[in-house]
């Protein structure tokens, strides 16, 4: 009997917290689109991009400082489909777009080639990551893993350093001017939601992975 409460009780509390985590992306890319078309996250020439550069770490901040003090956010984050955590990742495919967007002359080559070109690989092996989660228990604790994961958040790392670095400190490599365009809807839109939220997942996928070991 109490077994079969157990099991009554869980799927009402899947779909809750299910419910709570749409309203809070939904939340969050909502504010963010609100943001983005305010202008809000342009910076003043000449001056660090600080406003888009917290709209990117601010989220994963946020997420840790949570996964850290709460237990229900932290036993969410380590029972979370590794497989759904990473096919995810394959969105990131759309990569694609910086140099798309390169070619026809709206972001520089020193951003876009980089952005563009990780992203893809890192999407590309996604359908490996999965294969091998379906196939071995044990690969989410494998090196492998661990190691796309890690590269998946060098990737973000090297984007954002190298879109907020060149044309603030290398004013002189023609196409800085371009970046602006990162900081404007709808382009403001990946700083702002999507990389934080690819990082959020490369750290659940990690964090996974040390408890499976």
């Amino acid at each position: 009997m109490a077994h079969a409460a157990s099991l009554d009780a869980h799927p009402p509390a899947s779909r809750g917290r299910a419910t709570a985590l749409s309203a809070l992306l939904l939340g969050w890319f909502g504010v963010a689109a609100a943001l983005s078309a305010r202008e809000t996250f342009v910076a003043s020439p000449g001056a660090p991009p600080l406003p888009l550069l917290v709209a990117v770490a601010g989220p994963v901040l946020a997420f840790l400082i949570a996964y850290r003090l709460s237990p229900s956010v932290r036993e969410c984050a380590l029972t979370a489909d590794i497989r759904f955590v990473t096919a995810m990742q394959a969105w990131r495919f759309g990569g694609f777009a910086f140099l798309a967007l390169y070619a026809y002359g709206v972001l520089p080559p020193f951003f876009a080639w980089p952005a563009g070109l990780g992203d893809m690989a890192i999407a590309a092996a996604v359908p490996w990551m999965l294969a091998g989660l379906g196939r071995r228990p044990g690969f989410a604790s494998s090196r492998t893993f661990v190691a796309w994961n890690v590269l998946g958040i060098v990737d973000l790392v090297v984007a954002v350093s190298v879109g907020a670095v060149v044309p603030l400190v290398f004013r002189d490599v023609a196409g800085t001017e371009l970046m602006a365009a990162m900081a404007r809807f709808p382009l403001a839109l990946v700083p702002a939601f999507f990389v934080p939220g690819y990082l959020i997942l490369h750290i659940i996928a990690l964090r996974q992975a040390g408890r499976a070991r």
